[in-house]
């Protein structure tokens, strides 16, 4: 049997975030291409060819080129296991990328070089850092008109707060790209445009004084030396500890769509990201190399395959070796598993998995046992923390188009409640579900996703409630007694969520002000993290 410490040492997890179209996916599926755990690249764009994005595998993803759910993928470089989560990038799925982010030890942000830093990348930057994510920056698309690489940088540290620290520096951008310089080996590689090269015959030349760079590359070269001069008089050096800490970022150039800089990326990511290390539990902290295994739900995913209309837990390893058909325990039900057809992932493409380690993501079928946020473990009572839930920004109504269909429709509800794609609230004295989203790209989607995946149309209507807030009250102030008596009370705008938690849904801010005035006794959450609440079926 394989050394523990040393498999989870060759781990590497981390997560791709960025603005839309800054180019993640594209990039996603060139680490796969670069470290052979595909052939050929998807096309992402190309929406009416054959081809799509690997990590892009719903319907509406390929119909609109976007990518709306998160997706995992495992491949080996430099005998490295790489765990690697394309997240989406539009703000309207941003609670799914929140608790990926809480799978990865560390994240590659992407940046769209014209555009600089984007407000989704702010969102996502500010969760990385309250966790103290390490981050790798690549600026992507320098084959095109962009901005000033001095300018990013400056972009960057201001308005993310992290130093950078440039790895690489572009020579000339659009027409006029012909590569970068590596600061770390002082050599140039040479740019060579081809969307189907791996980069395995890449142009070097090596060193500041080349006579070969100023005499091909001219006034771009002549500028790009000048500001390496700039930049290593202004930037410090790599500081592995503050790169650790969330507070240095390393900055590669490239273009992804022609596999320029993407093995770079590979190699940073080897070399600098973090293996797995210690995850807080409510009752202690667990180290990644004690023997026995444990792991945390933090995505479930239905109808990966809708065939068999399943549904997939996706664990992270935290630690320990799992092996399959192991006796697992799920802590919050007292349930016993024993998961045999546990999988590994190249996006919806899947293999039977025998074996994993901390810092893994294995796949574990589901029909229901397993929640977002559920702790397994071998025996022992551990619940990890962090799988953060949002009240929701926007709320409707949903009701069936067909009648005849009510029952699949609170099926196909129930299922995508259960995997965050929206929030379902189903009101104690009432029929009509509500639905809660971030952006209104969540109700298309499920709409759609009803439609596609469940045969049901669904009537998505406005509905008279604006804010939701979870509920509860703790022993000192009456506990359960108390919560019983508030929810009496307020009983026409109280509802459970997927995990039966008690909320509150009112028309207007001014509405759960004075509810909070009348109740002081009641806690009022905007946030619900599955571990941190302890939530009670009160009537």
């Amino acid at each position: 049997m394989p050394d523990l410490a040393s498999e989870v040492r060759r781990r590497r997890t981390f997560a791709i975030i960025s603005h839309p179209d800054a180019g993640k996916t594209t990039l996603t599926e060139k680490l796969l291409l670069f470290s052979g755990a595909i052939n050929i690249a998807g096309s992402v764009k190309a929406r009416k060819a054959a081809r799509h994005a690997t990590s892009d595998w719903m319907e509406i993803e390929k119909q609109r080129g976007i990518s709306v759910a998160s997706s995992v993928m495992q491949m080996e470089y430099r005998d490295c296991v790489i765990n690697l989560l394309d997240t989406p990038g539009h703000q309207d799925f941003s609670e799914d990328t929140y608790r990926v982010l809480t799978a990865v030890d560390a994240a590659l942000m992407v940046i769209d070089a014209a555009n600089g830093v984007e407000p989704q990348t702010r969102r996502l930057l500010q969760v990385c850092r309250a966790r103290n994510t390490p981050i790798l920056t690549f600026v992507n698309k320098m084959d095109r008109e962009v901005q000033a690489p001095l300018d990013l940088m400056d972009e960057i540290e201001r308005e993310l707060g992290m130093t950078v620290v440039p790895f690489t520096w572009p020579v000339g951008m659009g027409k006029l790209f012909h590569g970068v310089y590596d600061r770390r080996s002082e050599q140039m590689r040479v740019f060579a445009a081809g969307a189907d090269k791996r980069g395995a015959d890449e142009e070097v030349l090596a060193g500041l004084a080349h006579p070969e760079s100023a005499r091909r590359f001219g006034r771009e070269w002549q500028q790009a030396r000048e500001e390496l001069e700039l930049v290593s008089g202004a930037s410090p050096a790599f500081d592995e500890a503050a790169f650790l800490a969330g507070q240095q970022t390393p900055m590669l150039f490239g273009s992804a769509i022609n596999n320029f800089g993407v093995r770079e990326v590979l190699d940073a990511l080897v070399d600098l990201a973090p293996p797995p290390g210690p995850k807080p539990a409510m009752q202690r902290t667990v180290q990644p190399t004690e023997p026995k295994f444990s792991g945390v739900v933090f995505k479930i995913q239905a109808n990966m395959d809708p065939a068999h209309r399943d549904r997939i837990a996706f664990v992270r390893c935290a630690s320990g070796h799992f092996e399959r058909g192991m006796k697992l325990k799920v802590v919050r039900s007292g349930k016993e598993l024993r998961p045999n057809t546990v999988v590994s992932f190249l996006s919806q493409r899947r293999e039977l998995l025998d074996e994993a380690y901390a810092g893994d993501i294995i796949g574990i079928p589901n029909h229901g046992v397993l929640q977002l946020g559920d702790t397994l473990t071998e025996g022992e009572a551990l619940q990890f923390t962090g799988l953060p839930f949002f009240a929701p920004e926007i709320i409707r109504s949903v009701e069936v188009a067909d009648p005849l269909r009510g029952k699949q429709l609170k099926a196909g509800l129930t299922q995508l409640g259960e995997e965050g794609a929206i929030q379902v609230f189903r009101p104690m004295a009432g029929t009509v579900l509500m639905l809660g989203a971030v952006g209104q790209l969540q109700f298309e989607v499920v709409q759609h996703r009803l439609e596609s995946e469940y045969g049901v149309k669904a009537r998505i209507s406005p509905s008279p409630y604006q804010v939701a807030r979870w509920v509860t009250c703790t022993p000192e102030n009456g506990g359960e007694t108390e919560l019983k008596r508030f929810m009496q009370a307020n009983l026409h705008r109280m509802a459970w969520d997927a995990v039966d938690a008690p909320t509150l849904l009112v028309d207007h801010q001014a509405t759960l002000r004075a509810v909070e005035a009348n109740w002081p006794k009641i806690q009022f959450h905007a946030m619900r993290e599955h571990a941190g609440l302890v939530f009670h079926k009160a009537v």
